[in-house]
């Protein structure tokens, strides 16, 4: 209430709340930016969430409902196209075990649609090669299925053939171990692999910000470019809501746009 000079929860008024949305429209940061449409949503509800208090402990203010929370612009996802994907996993092309791990990384990443946190607590005993599947534990402890590819299967095959130690994590570190350090840091950490990622996509030319999810978003671009529909990716993808994976309408958009283009006025040529 510091800003608004009020001193009571009934002074809170719509006209109030309008001001103060004009006033964080105008606010800069340190950088001299006018703030993001997010960090104002903050604010917002911020104050949404303190009405809704005083309304269980019965002290009148502004009911909390007439406080609308504005839409974030939507985001453009970046994503690599076909032959950017195929230039990444061909970057990794040693023989060593380091360059196999990090070819499987890769391969996995894509063939799975994986986020880098579900990637890192993979364990050896839990895939199935044979059968080319495995689950996982993801958002909100939600468990789902998800599958490998035959390039993918092939380079985790050939990973697995060249190790020599009994660690059960799929994906482990090769650089000199520290004194005193626990075994189970043996692990690679979501930061090993976004620097594994960003090292490969440098060295095969592109110019992209690539980091690990950006191969999760190729995954679910390349399922729906070739015709999977959006309720199946999302299954794959593990989200909890189709809208979230309506981020993807990129894809589906340009598909429309082809229809459109081979079927809309026909009857008229």
């Amino acid at each position: 209430m510091t800003w608004s000079k009020i001193n009571k929860p009934e002074d809170i008024t719509a006209e109030l709340i309008h001001s103060y949305r004009l006033y964080l429209n105008r606010l800069e940061d340190n950088s001299g930016a006018t703030l993001k449409r997010s960090t104002q949503n903050y604010h917002l509800i911020a104050i949404r969430s303190f009405l809704k208090y005083l309304s269980k402990r019965d002290i009148k203010s502004l009911a909390c409902e007439k406080i609308e929370i504005g839409k974030n612009p939507a985001h453009e996802i970046e994503f690599l196209d076909g032959a950017e994907v195929e230039r990444l996993l061909n970057s990794a092309n040693g023989q060593d075990v380091k360059a196999l791990r990090d070819r499987a990384i890769l391969e996995l990443l894509f063939s799975a649609g994986l986020r880098v946190s579900e990637l890192v607590h993979i364990n050896r005993d839990q895939i199935n090669l044979e059968r080319q599947e495995f689950s996982v534990r993801g958002k909100g402890d939600k468990i789902r299925i998800v599958f490998i590819s035959d390039t993918a299967k092939n380079s985790i095959e050939k990973y697995l053939a060249k190790r020599q130690d009994i660690d059960p994590a799929l994906f482990i570190r090769y650089s000199n171990k520290k004194i005193g350090e626990d075994p189970e840091t043996k692990r690679l950490t979501p930061r090993s692999v976004q620097r594994i990622v960003k090292s490969y996509a440098a060295a095969a030319g592109i110019v992209k910000d690539v980091h690990p999810h950006t191969i999760r978003h190729s995954f679910a671009t390349d399922l729906l470019s070739n015709g999977a529909d959006i309720r199946s990716v999302q299954t794959m993808l593990g989200h909890s809501s189709i809208t979230t994976t309506q981020i993807y309408t990129h894809v589906t958009n340009e598909q429309l746009k082809d229809i459109h283009k081979k079927f809309h006025g026909k009857a008229n040529s």
